[in-house]
């Protein structure tokens, strides 16, 4: 197998990498990116950097491109555009639900198993259509269990706090094959119309969560981190009682917080009770979670998710590392058969890859995400992404899943109101010493260039990298 030789051949691929960036390291910069660096205390060796025109034989500008450097969430172009290539753009997620004996009058003397193929854009709406399409089919009571079969993903159990100390943060939860809404919850934090008293509310209000509110109404600034909310959680037999503490300034009005509080597990099993008694359906047994055998014929239903050709613009516009995870593991087991494996997925990745001509070299994607401190790519092979993305049949659907400068997802806030907004679709990448950007802009002259800016620096993360990241992206658009 082609990617067992690159693979092995992983050393050779770093050895490379590290004397093409040397012989880089020493090539000047025009100057005011120069300067940008200087002002920004970036020494020159941990700034990679790679330009090039679309049409170009060879980049018009290099820095350290041979050298290895965290992406950040920038690696989910190389993730996205490997999906793209090897699903298409109109692959969708199937979540069938089976019967293990036959309705009758409405009514299933037997199990109901829902199986999940890990849809990435699973959320409320999407489930409760589910749950009324099959009430739909006359199901009405069901007499048996519930099973939730996620043999399709085959998966470690993972801390969701392990890499930044933040569990309850939704960017920090772990794949699941039957996933609903990345396993967050929406709390919405309301004050009442005389400004006394603050409400809070959770959306899906989902049975066993109970909410302690704490919080006072005061009158004061606006841009407090959270508002003043203090979030806490507890687990235990009962369920989770979730805390907000603090003083919120009811004259800034309403006020939504994304957060997680259960475990997936849990979610799943209550988001269904829910969904499923919302429209009138009956259960007398237990929701649980177990493995259907194959040979049980077809489906009660089968349940479509959104299009991959939409879905990517959730992973790249919005950075969603869960969904950019469910990519990853959905492309490995394209190629390696299910269940699903991170193995897989990494070696599924690198195989795609290479088969459009990137490099993969002394390449490690980790998860997909970017959600790592493991994960390298060099400037170079980056570009490599971009412009197999700029050359595949679906380059209308890649490009158009990057956040558009000054408009919306990532970049909404950035180059507004100036000649750059609406030029750039970008891919961002923030991390804890790391800052990254890459994409496509189109500059003054009407030329489409493809940037790399990758910066690994204690300060990177501080509003060095993000500065560099304006002077490089403005001197590109000037060109």
């Amino acid at each position: 197998m082609r990617i067992r030789v690159l693979r092995a051949g992983w050393a050779i691929g770093l050895l490379l990498c590290i004397l093409g960036a040397s012989g880089q390291a020493g090539a000047s910069l025009p100057e005011p990116l120069q300067q940008a660096m200087r002002a920004e205390g970036l020494p020159a060796s941990a700034v990679g950097l790679w330009v090039k025109r679309v049409g170009d034989p060879a980049p018009m500008l290099q820095h350290n491109a041979g050298s290895l450097f965290n992406p950040a969430s920038t690696i989910k172009l190389a993730t996205t555009l490997a999906a793209l290539s090897e699903l298409g753009p109109s692959h969708v997620w199937t979540t069938e639900i089976h019967a293990t004996a036959p309705v009758r009058e409405g009514v299933l003397r037997g199990d109901l198993v829902l199986r999940g193929t890990g849809d990435p854009a699973m959320v409320s709406e999407e489930h409760w259509r589910m749950l009324g399409a099959l009430r739909r089919t006359g199901l009405q009571r069901i007499e048996g269990n519930v099973y939730l079969d996620t043999s399709h993903f085959y998966l470690p159990v993972e801390d969701p706090g392990a890499f930044d100390g933040q569990p309850l943060r939704a960017y920090n939860q772990p794949p699941h094959a039957l996933i609903v809404n990345a396993n967050a919850l929406r709390f919405h934090v309301m004050p009442d119309a005389e400004g006394d008293r603050i409400r809070v509310a959770a959306d899906p209000p989902l049975a066993g969560l109970q909410i302690v509110n704490n919080l006072r109404a005061v009158q004061g600034e606006c841009g407090g981190w959270q508002r003043g909310i203090r979030y806490a959680v507890e687990n235990d037999a009962a369920g989770a009682r979730v805390t907000f503490d603090g003083n919120y300034p009811a004259n800034c009005g309403d006020y939504q917080l994304l957060r997680t509080a259960i475990p997936a597990e849990t979610y799943n099993r209550e988001i269904f009770r829910l969904h499923w008694s919302q429209w009138g359906g009956e259960l007398t047994g237990d929701v649980r979670y177990g493995i259907l055998p194959l040979d049980n014929g077809p489906p009660l239903l089968a349940h479509d998710s959104r299009p991959l050709g939409d879905i990517i613009r959730v992973a790249n516009k919005w950075s969603t590392n869960v969904v950019a995870r469910h990519l990853a593991l959905t492309v490995g087991a394209a190629r390696h058969d299910p269940p699903a494996t991170v193995e897989k997925a990494r070696e599924g990745l690198y195989e795609v890859l290479a088969g459009l001509g990137v490099e993969v070299g002394g390449m490690i994607i980790d998860n997909g995400s970017g959600l790592s401190r493991h994960a390298r790519i060099t400037p170079e092979q980056l570009g490599q992404v971009l412009q197999a993305g700029w050359d595949s049949p679906w380059r209308p659907e890649f490009v158009s899943s990057l956040a558009i400068a000054g408009l919306d997802g990532t970049m909404r806030r950035r180059f507004g109101n100036g000649p750059e907004t609406g030029r750039m679709h970008l891919k961002s990448g923030h991390l804890n010493q790391v800052s990254a950007v890459a994409g496509y802009v189109r500059n003054r002259s009407n030329e489409d260039v493809m940037v790399v800016l990758l910066v690994n620096h204690p300060n990177a993360h501080l509003g060095a990298g993000r500065r560099l990241q304006e002077a490089v992206l403005r001197w590109v658009h000037d060109l």
